[in-house]
């Protein structure tokens, strides 16, 4: 299969899944390599890196090109299509079929080993409850001074500041680009001081 028709298969097959379900794809098209670099700017080769909502796997190839290793890059996908266009992509990449609010119920991971996590899903459109679990499962897992990387369509952070301050989380923007349909920015969200991940009980709800 060659290079064009691939992303011409990607790009119709996040359409279908747009259409199906808007508010879980977000996007009409998938993430341009102009996001998936400015996504993955920060990440080094040295994981274990945990990817969220990867979609046609924009952002995956980007990161393995900048060095990582595929068995050091775990890809959480709830949808049944996209994981399994993954998994043949990224043979030797952990794939796992998965709701992303439930990544505190499983141990993907030692808590505090993961470097960094790149997230591709539509905080926006998601209800308060579920970025919490969300960011919290992930926070289980980052080490200190690992990140969590997440884009927008928006004007400003998608992750709420009261629930930034519930976690002890902070955000800033590292950059944006017009070069995405639609244009999108880039924040990083980390601990603040000695925040601890693990002090949030993930099955407490708001």
């Amino acid at each position: 299969m060659s290079f064009s028709y691939r992303v011409l298969a990607d790009h119709l097959r996040f359409v279908r899944s747009f259409f199906a379900d808007p508010r879980r794809v977000a996007a009409i098209a998938p993430s341009s390599a102009a996001l998936a670099r400015l996504m993955t700017l920060e990440i080094s080769p040295f994981g274990p890196v945990l990817e969220l909502g990867p979609g046609t796997g924009v952002f995956t190839q980007v990161i393995l090109d900048r060095g990582l290793q595929s068995r050091d890059l775990t890809l959480i996908e709830d949808g049944a299509d996209f994981a399994q266009r993954l998994q043949i992509k990224f043979p030797e990449a952990r794939v796992l079929l998965m709701d992303a609010t439930r990544i505190a119920e499983d141990t993907l991971f030692p808590h505090g080993s993961v470097a960094a996590v790149v997230s591709g899903l539509p905080l926006l459109s998601m209800p308060p409850r579920k970025v919490i679990m969300i960011l919290a499962g992930a926070f289980l897992y980052l080490r200190h001074g690992g990140a969590f990387y997440q884009f927008t369509y928006g004007r400003k952070c998608p992750v709420p500041r009261p629930i930034l301050d519930r976690l002890g989380l902070k955000a800033r923007r590292i950059g944006g680009t017009l070069r995405n349909l639609p244009p999108a920015a880039v924040y990083r969200i980390t601990r603040r001081g000695l925040f601890k991940a693990n002090h949030y009980n993930h099955h407490q709800r708001p």
